[in-house]
């Protein structure tokens, strides 16, 4: 497994609709609070490019297409493995850095792993039915299996919305705990597809019972909804996991997906974690950003930091 020393197992526990079922989401006041955490905020010259390597750091890179091939995934891991140009590194003094793990279909899983063989970068891979998860539970718990028998080392899986939505808080928990079953070894990330919930309140519960299921990482989207992350949603998880860790004494990852495209989300989303939860979740083991597309950006940025000037977006494809 390659993860950090200090990532540790979520062990679950029994479920507890008291924790959440009397909880009530003040939606305005979650509106105003994440747009006053960007407002007050502002990043600039050595400290905006140490953020922005830190979210190359803590980045998922994705490619989750119908027309993937071994190749286009051999391309994506050799950009997780040098994610900025030469000239880039040098200028930031830097010698060394990696995403924080690659993530593709299960078919795929296999490519990837020899790809990244010996960088220590994970491999992450979708299962489940992703993205809408409507398949037989046996069936998305066997796609589970199948990418961990290929060397996955992180499972995103993607919950049943009707569960939330009909507040069958039991079916839910028992189909997010097989799912931790099945994963094994591997670190389980929980989708809760926040754009399908309808409210905050809907994503504050959703969240707490796939904690207490056993997921090691709750996750906004899936990146296919209407509405993936957002950071009024992202803030609502991120109050559920401190809850969570109140009372249980374990730290639970997050990771907003899907919608952010530029170095600013990277930096706004940092910036949410920082003032909700501390520096010690802009880390790998606790924190990722699933925006391939925003690497782009990031790098163009940090050209400019290092060299004054901007290039063209052309010069930084993703892989």
């Amino acid at each position: 497994m390659s993860f950090p020393s200090t990532a540790t197992r979520n062990p679950g526990m029994p479920l507890e609709p008291a924790w959440f079922t009397q909880i009530a989401v003040n939606t305005p006041a979650a509106e105003v609070r994440a747009a006053s955490l960007t407002a007050r905020r502002s990043l600039k010259k050595n400290h905006q490019a140490a953020w922005l390597v830190n979210a190359i750091r803590c980045m998922d890179l994705t490619t989750l297409a119908g027309d993937d091939t071994e190749d286009r995934v051999a391309r994506l891991c050799a950009k997780a493995r040098r994610p900025l140009a030469d000239h880039i590194m040098a200028g930031l003094g830097l010698d060394h850095l990696t995403t924080g793990a690659v993530c593709v279909y299960p078919t795929m899983v296999g490519a990837a792993v020899r790809a990244l063989d010996g960088s220590g970068i994970p491999v992450a891979s979708v299962a489940t039915g992703f993205p809408a998860g409507l398949m037989p539970l046996d069936l998305r718990l066997a796609e589970i299996r199948y990418a961990v028998d290929q060397g996955a080392d992180e499972i995103d899986i993607v919950i049943t919305r009707a569960h939330v939505l009909q507040g069958n808080w039991t079916a839910l928990y028992d189909e997010i705990a097989a799912m931790r079953a099945a994963c094994g070894a591997a670190h389980m990330k929980a989708i809760l597809a926040t754009g399908d919930l309808k409210t905050l309140r809907n994503v504050y519960m959703a969240s707490m019972v796939a904690m207490q299921a056993g997921a090691d990482f709750i996750k906004t989207s899936t990146g296919k909804e209407a509405v993936n992350a957002t950071l009024p949603v992202s803030l609502t998880m991120v109050r559920a996991l401190r809850d969570y860790g109140a009372r249980t004494g374990v730290r639970i990852g997050f990771k907003p997906a899907g919608g952010m495209k530029t170095a600013k989300d990277a930096l706004n989303w940092q910036i949410l974690m920082n003032e909700e939860m501390g520096r010690d979740w802009l880390r790998p083991d606790l924190f990722r950003l699933g925006a391939s597309s925003m690497l782009g950006d990031i790098e163009r940025q940090l050209e400019h930091h290092v060299t004054g000037r901007y290039a063209s977006s052309s010069r930084h494809a993703l892989a």
